[in-house]
């Protein structure tokens, strides 16, 4: 037992698993305790271990690691690569946790980083098991429909924005569960596809990944989350699959029901409404319905940035891309114009990066901080133009069978 530790770590939920001689130590943690701490000082500081594991990806060890990670983007590389609801989803993960950290009095995911620290200081092996964060987002929202992802954002944006203390039993399901989990709010809970990609998903990943990762080692201590302790047993001990093909076949993000396909199909049926009214009505119909598609299009993708407290020239942009539609290329949209204008002319200082975190906690740290409020302009203008297609197709509708 080390110095500082008062806490065996055999009294913590553990599970030990031995397979093809090598004897896997899995310490069931909570990621908001400092007895899960002291449990992984006194299991690294007993010596019994010559290799070390824990439930993190790089990304996330980065992010536990350096406060400043997410501020060290490229943000103009974030908004051009399609990475703005990645980037605004680990804002949201990353507020939840400063929350935590503030009510509980210590950050979460402590004992990982711990245990990362200790081994490197004892020059043992450290495997990082966990899938990208990035990767479990993107499989999780590509598994749900268009009104299952609302409800994901809305969950992350509750958890982002609230205020109110979390209570006894939101902090005890915290301790028997996983961060990722909670901090998509009672959705993870309701939602089968979800709840299947954040946690079981991850069981067989990170099984998978130990059974690579040994190497020279015999005796493994892997560092999860204690709701994690059953399923991760489980698969480490039964699963017949060689690792590569299992990281392989959850590493892929399989085509989702995108959304942007059925805009692409609302809008041939607009265009093949507008060639319908000229064929019917004439040629003064057809130009009343294309000033329709451009004035209402226009303007509710500009609504968009407005409400993102846009730069003129940025609302400008969304106004005008907006009407192309049909001739602009797949992903290229009145937002991307819009933010990458916000991002240039308006660009963020230091000291916007340094507060991101702190600014990502609340509504009006979001509309202050430069590069939250350019993510803003993103999907606001977008979703305003959107909008602005559903509203078009149904007044040219109107107009063309009345």
């Amino acid at each position: 037992m080390t110095e500082a530790s008062s806490t065996s770590w055999q009294s913590q939920p553990h599970a030990i698993v031995e397979r093809d001689g090598v004897r896997y130590t899995l310490l069931g943690t909570a990621h908001v305790s400092r007895v899960s701490v002291e449990a992984v000082e006194d299991a690294i500081g007993s010596g019994a271990f010559d290799a070390v594991a824990v439930e993190l990806d790089p990304q996330r060890l980065q992010a536990i690691t350096d406060p400043d990670a997410l501020g060290k983007l490229n943000l103009v590389d974030v908004i051009r690569k399609g990475r703005v609801a990645l980037f605004a989803a680990n804002l949201a993960l990353s507020a939840y946790q400063r929350r935590l950290a503030e009510q509980l009095g210590i950050e979460p995911g402590a004992e990982l980083k711990q245990a990362v620290a200790l081994a490197k200081a004892r020059d043992l092996p450290v495997a990082l098991i966990d899938r990208d964060v990035g990767l479990t987002f993107k499989r999780a929202s590509r598994q749900l429909g268009f009104f299952g992802r609302m409800k994901l954002m809305g969950s992350l944006l509750g958890g982002l924005l609230a205020s109110d203390e979390l209570g006894e039993d939101e902090i005890e399901n915290l301790k028997q569960g996983d961060m990722l989990e909670s901090s998509f709010g009672e959705f993870a809970r309701s939602s089968p596809q979800l709840y299947a990609t954040v946690i079981a998903e991850r069981d067989r990943y990170m099984a998978a990944r130990l059974r690579e990762s040994a190497g020279e080692a015999r005796e493994v201590l892997a560092v999860v989350g204690a709701g994690h302790l059953a399923g991760l047993a489980k698969h480490l001990a039964e699963d017949t699959e060689a690792p590569a093909q299992t990281r392989a076949d959850l590493e892929h993000a399989p085509p989702g029901r995108s959304l942007r396909w059925v805009m692409t199909l609302i809008t041939l049926l607009i265009l093949a409404m507008i060639g319908w009214g000229y064929y019917q009505g004439g040629a003064e119909l057809g130009r009343q319905l294309i000033k329709e598609w451009v004035l209402i299009t226009a303007g509710f993708a500009a609504l968009g940035a407005l409400a993102a407290l846009a730069h003129p020239l940025g609302i400008l942009a969304a106004a005008i891309a907006a009407p192309l539609k049909p001739i602009r290329p797949p992903g290229i949209s009145p937002g991307l114009f819009s933010a990458l204008i916000e991002a240039n002319v308006r660009k963020p200082a230091y000291g916007d990066f340094l507060a991101l975190r702190d600014d990502a906690g609340t509504l009006r740290g979001w509309y202050r901080n430069r590069v939250s409020r350019t993510i803003l302009n993103f999907m606001l203008t977008n979703i305003g133009s959107s909008i602005g297609v559903w509203v078009a197709g149904l007044r040219i509708a109107g107009k063309v069978f009345s």
